[in-house]
């Protein structure tokens, strides 16, 4: 799992069938401080998140396959959740 923020939306006139009806999101990965700590990558939405939204991103095919029902979807990074806060001992 990856904490990250989402930046922004993406937009586009032409997908793979696979990502018919699906959000792409933007999304920053931070450290728990909300510091930048990764490049920006692509991420279904599946939270219903939004541009400034720190989330929760499940980045392993197999998994998000599993979350989207479709076991041949070629998407490997889902957004499973919006985080509210985080703690650390």
């Amino acid at each position: 799992m990856i904490l990250g923020r989402v930046m922004g939306n993406v937009v586009s006139t032409h997908k793979h069938e696979g990502y018919q009806g699906c959000t792409m999101l933007v999304v920053q990965p931070v450290d728990p401080e909300g510091k930048p700590a990764g490049k920006t990558f692509l991420a279904v939405d599946r939270a219903q998140a939004g541009t400034g939204d720190l989330v929760l991103v499940n980045d392993e095919g197999n998994s998000a396959r599993m979350i989207l029902g479709d076991s041949k979807a070629p998407i490997r990074t889902v957004i499973v959740g919006i985080v509210d806060a985080v703690e650390r001992d």
